[in-house]
């Protein structure tokens, strides 16, 4: 399993600063992007490959959803 202590990471721009319902995205590891909820950091994360994430992210920009 790789290193994931150097993860860093961030909110989408559209999130609202009141701690709404948000995900944190990391995508400055080598080959994973993570994915996890704002409000449980520590609740467990997903792990996706960049060409999945970019995948899942064209998905929903395609569909309005972004």
């Amino acid at each position: 399993m790789a290193d994931l202590t150097g993860a860093n990471w961030r909110t989408s721009t559209r999130s609202s600063s009141n701690g709404g319902n948000c995900v944190e995205v990391a995508d400055n590891l080598p080959g994973v992007v993570l994915v996890r909820d704002s409000k449980d950091r520590s609740g467990g994360m997903l792990r996706f490959t960049p060409a999945a994430w970019q995948s899942f992210v064209g998905g929903l920009e395609e569909s309005g959803r972004h």
